[in-house]
């Protein structure tokens, strides 16, 4: 009887070995996916297990939930890419429990669960820019390569930039005397934003500033929450459209824009672009809150300049392909923290809609100052397009951009620029599109 005991117990502690071990590697559960969701590569439904290193990746109408397995969230909108690198909770040791993820680019919401509060110091969020640390925390977070903007929907978090004292492969919060804080109940539509490069985070206040508005919830995204739902409505289609270098001149190849099928009624300008703060003694053009008290919505924003795209502004794919003529353009050089205003010439903007990629290239002027700025990439279904790096075969610059449907087939975009010319120098600005 005691060697039957016996082994009966060395099995079940086995077994409790083993899904202890299966427990401590599971991050969470899919309990919300819709429209094109993936989990290492991989269309996934509400269900799933995640894994601690699995890669999270949404299309242009993607969103997921993902319960983590101490009752936290971690939800990514369109156009998100993330991983998570570590979530180890160790409800009897926190200061064992290990917490780390990483947004690449897109919009995250991030809730603490119960083994994050206990172990808030083992808490890292990092995006390429900045890394986040939390007080006990629900957050969204915006990022692109350059620019992260945090606001935070309670609790606290503490953000700094990569540099002294702060790196992306550490753990925790970096507290450094660049790190600044932002809490709910202290910063009313308050927002840090970290570019690349920048230490300290600067705290920046609007509406249209914060996450939510780059890329919206779902609606009632809290009672989604609170009930953990498990509706799936996942259809993937995954954008395999490829990355290779485009030269500019197959773009010249492309056949002539077809009228679109539903173009945009009379009414306000579908595009709205400009800078939305001073640049250089120029003061800005563009009121982000009133824009968006008309129902215009944050697009892109790059610096000190933005686009938005009015709600009623349709966007169906052309035929074919354009060539679009420049309607406007800002633009300045800043050089060691000194901005100058600076001109855009001899500009060109391609697209190719069947392929789904585009092209541009023009002159930048300022004083003592010309160099030749260029840009290929994709073009998403929902009428945005960028390119993900400066450094690709056939850029210079990071371009991301928005379209929208005219009137007779006409078709207008926008896109904001940036370009490091040096280690010392940065160009950015915006520019105004229609089509010919």
């Amino acid at each position: 009887m005691f060697k039957q005991t016996h082994v009966r117990n060395l099995c079940a502690l086995a077994l409790w070995g083993l899904a202890a071990s299966a427990w401590a590697d599971e991050a969470g559960k899919v309990v919300l996916s819709v429209g094109e969701v993936r989990v290492q590569g991989q269309a996934v439904k509400a269900g799933h297990s995640v894994q601690a290193g699995d890669r999270l990746s949404t299309g242009a109408d993607g969103y997921v939930y993902i319960k983590t397995v101490d009752n936290g969230f971690l939800i990514l909108r369109p156009n998100s890419d993330a991983s998570i690198i570590a979530y180890q909770a160790d409800s009897h040791t926190p200061a064992n429990s290990r917490f780390k993820f990483e947004l690449r680019e897109g919009v995250a919401r991030s809730i603490s669960g119960q083994a994050v509060k206990n172990a808030r110091q083992n808490f890292r969020f990092n995006t390429p820019v900045a890394a986040i640390g939390v007080r006990g925390t629900d957050f969204t977070v915006f990022t692109d390569a350059q620019t992260t903007r945090i606001a935070v929907l309670s609790g606290g978090v503490v953000v700094s930039g990569f540099g002294q004292g702060c790196a992306p492969e550490g753990g925790g919060p970096c507290e450094t005397p660049y790190s600044r804080e932002l809490f709910a109940n202290q910063q009313r539509d308050g927002v840090l934003q970290v570019s690349r490069g920048q230490l300290a985070p600067e705290l920046l206040r609007g509406k249209a500033l914060s996450p939510d508005a780059t890329t919206p919830p779902l609606p009632d995204e809290s009672g989604k929450i609170k009930a953990g739902s498990r509706h799936n409505t996942s259809d993937a289609n995954p954008d395999t459209t490829s990355l290779a270098p485009l030269k500019l001149a197959e773009l010249d190849k492309a056949s002539s824009l077809m009228p679109a099928p539903a173009p945009t009624p009379p009414g306000p300008a579908a595009i709205a672009w400009g800078r939305w703060q001073g640049v250089a003694e120029q003061g800005a053009n563009l009121n982000l809150a009133d824009l968006m008290s008309k129902d215009y919505r944050v697009s892109v924003l790059t610096g000190d300049y933005a686009l938005l795209r009015h709600q009623s502004a349709t966007w169906q794919v052309p035929y074919g392909g354009a060539e679009f003529g420049l309607q406007g353009s800002m633009a300045q050089v800043q050089r060691d923290g000194v901005s100058q205003l600076a001109n855009v010439e001899n500009a060109r903007l391609w697209v190719d809609f069947e392929r789904s990629r585009f092209g541009t290239r023009f002159d930048l002027t300022a004083a003592n100052l010309r160099v030749g700025l260029q840009a290929q990439g994709n073009v998403g279904s929902d009428g945005t397009f960028s390119n993900p790096s400066q450094y690709l075969d056939g850029n210079n610059m990071v371009v991301q951009g928005v379209m929208a449907n005219g009137a007779l087939g006409k078709v207008f975009a926008g896109y904001t620029f940036q370009s490091r010319l040096d280690a010392n120098t940065v160009a950015t600005g915006v520019t105004l599109w229609g089509s010919k």
